[in-house]
This record gives structure tokens, C-alpha cells and sequence, in this order.
């Protein structure tokens, strides 16, 4: 009889990372590696899209070689970075910034035991079944350390977060830090079979 082999879900296995409140909160977090696309242009265009289905696929495909090494994990939750051109002094600009200006990078985070040659072979099998899926190489395995940050869940549409930030911005102040790092989503919700009015994402800042 074949023994059963567990699966980890970062979700549940990390709640430093993946659970938040609906007040202000700082979190230390510790360096981890994610599959990445970077791009610039409105949050629903075709590229958006586009970058999803390249994460999804690299994910998906080093999920099932992990598998067959006996570390078979659960595809975390869909994140991403957004800000705009000009450094961390214009970002409070961002809400007035038309969205085909914003800047986006799209993350999924891997678990520690995959590595770089786990990337490197799903990329060759991915390129081997459609070659137009990575054509230019978008999706990248990186390190990304954003150290101490702040969090808070918000409840409801993407386009109303304003409050939530303000908050955010308010504990903050009051903890005598400052915005060191561009805004970060974490999409618990699939925002394709959930109501706008009941998404679930986490909000984090780098702070200093």
C-alpha cells in the first residue's frame, strides 16, 4: 500500500504571511522565492490576464515535478505588486494616476524546497507543449525580501481600498514608520466567482 503524501499549504502553514485582521497590523516577514511577470498597464487588460495564465501554468507544472519528488504542495493564492513611475515619494500619487500608467508585477510564492532547476525544467516543458506561452521569457524565479511591512484585510471591490490604506497610513504614524516598499495584494478571493462586495485581500506596505 502506497504511503500517502502530504501536501503543504503555505495558507494554512504560515498564517504570519497569509492571515490578516481588519485593523493595522506589522508583521516581520523573512525572505521567500516567488514566480514573478512584471508589465505596465490597466489591472483588467489582456496582458493582466496574460500573466496570470503564464504564473499558473510555471506553477502548476513545478507543482506536479515537486509531486513526483514526494513534495507535492498546494498553488498559493495570486499576489501582486503595483506602483508607478518616480520612486516611493510619487507612490501616494498612484490614485490619480490613469491605471494604464500603473506598474504591475504578479507573484506566486513557492514553498523552500523548490529551487532554481525546478523553475528552469518546468519552463523547458511548458516551451515544448507552447512555445507562444513563455515566448521572451516572462515569468522569473526571484528573492524577494520585503522584511517588516504592514497589513490589513480588506473586505470589497479593488476600487475601494482608499479607507483601508488610510488606516493603514494612520497606524503607521502612529508607530512613528513610514512607507518603505510599494502597495502588495494578496488575492484570497477568486474576484471570477466571488461578489465584488465580499473579496477578501490582504493589503501589505514595506515599512521603515
Amino acid at each position: 500500500m502506497e504511503a500517502t503524501i502530504e501536501k503543504l499549504d503555505l495558507q494554512k502553514a504560515d498564517s504570519n504571511y497569509y492571515k490578516a485582521s481588519a485593523t493595522p497590523e506589522i508583521r516581520d516577514l523573512d525572505p521567500y522565492y516567488y514566480l514573478s511577470v512584471q508589465g505596465k498597464g490597466h489591472p483588467e487588460s489582456e496582458a493582466v490576464w496574460k500573466a496570470v495564465e503564464q504564473l499558473s501554468a510555471v506553477a502548476f507544472t513545478i507543482k506536479f515535478r515537486c509531486k513526483a519528488e514526494d513534495m507535492d504542495f498546494k498553488v498559493p493564492k495570486m499576489e501582486a505588486l503595483w506602483w508607478i513611475d518616480g520612486g516611493l515619494d510619487v507612490q501616494d500619487k498612484m490614485p490619480e494616476t490613469p491605471k494604464e500608467e500603473w506598474n504591475w508585477k504578479f507573484l506566486i510564492r513557492m514553498p523552500d524546497f523548490v529551487e532554481g532547476d525546478h523553475f528552469y525544467r518546468a519552463i523547458e516543458h511548458i516551451k515544448r507543449k507552447n512555445s507562444d506561452l513563455l515566448a521572451d521569457d516572462p515569468v522569473k524565479f526571484e528573492l524577494i525580501n520585503e522584511g517588516r511591512c504592514v497589513q490589513m484585510l480588506h473586505i470589497g471591490s479593488y476600487d475601494a481600498e482608499e479607507p483601508t490604506i488610510l488606516k493603514m497610513i494612520g497606524h503607521l504614524e502612529e508607530q512613528g514608520l513610514k512607507i518603505n516598499g510599494y502597495h502588495h495584494e494578496i488575492y484570497l478571493s477568486d474576484p471570477r466567482k466571488t461578489p465584488e462586495d465580499r473579496l477578501n485581500t490582504i493589503i501589505r506596505y514595506a515599512v521603515k
